[in-house]
This record gives C-alpha cells, structure tokens and sequence, in this order.
C-alpha cells in the first residue's frame, strides 16, 4: 500500500497565497482544519486532490458554515480527527486524550491558534499546520504535509 501524502492547510481566512499549489504537488488528499473564510478556496483546493474541510469559528455565514465542525476520515490506513478548535492535552491527561482515542484517532489534525504544532501524546499525534492565510501576528504563514501508513503518522511543517 506504500504511503499516502497528505496535505493539511487551515486558516485561510478567504486568502488563496499561491505558494501552497506547488507544495501541494503529489498529495493525494487535502485536509482543511477550518476558518477557510469567504472565496472559493476549497474549490481552489479541489483542483489539486480530494478536500475534507470542517468550518471554524470564523466560518459564520455562506457555504463555509455548512462543513460540518468534526469530521473522521480513514486515510492510508491512519484515522484522522479533523476539527478546527482543540486543547491538546497534557501529558498524562487520559481524559483529555479519551475524547480522540474512543473515535480510534491515530492523529487529531486542527488549526485556529495559527501557530504550527505537530507533537504526540499518549501514542497519538496533534498536528496543526499553522496559518495559510495572510500574515497576521507576526506568525509566518505555513502548511502541512501528513504521511500516512497503517497505524503511523508522521508530519511535516512547510513554511510559505
């Protein structure tokens, strides 16, 4: 089955920055984690693989507040929790981590704090992308690329 790329974008906020297609190249499945604004990013997004998208706190009128808050995807044989707001857990938080681990997440992929974070706890893996959007609060824009295999998740952050 080999490994299936991913890409993970979030927090456009309505602005397409097209240095994400090229990085994008080869990915078989895009995941938004929210906030994608008004525009037709996902459409834009869609030229390149397949998207899931959830809708974020900022995602309050027109076809960006119809995506569903949560979404559960298997891919390359990895199950994803993709939302837009998470409190990851600290170590050792068996509650916290619970909420994920009863869905079988193998990785919880999120956005909304604009700052890319990609570490694992309790054997499962939280990895927001950053922002894609424009520049705000000094945060250098940036991405993410996911490669799946069964039962393994590893990431990577690529900044615009």
């Amino acid at each position: 089955m080999g490994v299936m790329l991913i890409g993970v974008v979030s927090d456009t906020h309505g602005f397409y920055d097209l240095r994400v297609p090229p990085l994008l190249e080869g990915v078989e499945h895009i995941l938004h984690a929210g906030d994608i604004g008004s525009g037709q990013i996902i459409e834009q997004l869609s030229e390149i693989a397949p998207v899931t998208a959830v809708r974020g706190n900022a995602d309050r009128e027109g076809p960006e507040s119809e995506f569903p808050k949560i979404e559960t995807l298997e891919l390359g044989g990895c199950r994803i929790y993709l939302t837009h707001i998470v409190k990851v857990p600290k170590d050792g938080d068996d509650a916290g981590l619970a909420a994920y681990l009863v869905n079988g997440a193998d990785v919880v992929v999120f956005g909304h704090s604009h700052m890319a974070f990609h570490e694992s706890r309790g054997g499962l893996a939280f990895f927001n992308p950053g922002a894609a959007g424009k520049r705000r609060f000094k945060v250098v824009p940036s991405i993410g690329l996911l490669e799946l295999e069964p039962g393994l998740v590893q990431g990577r952050i690529l900044v615009l």
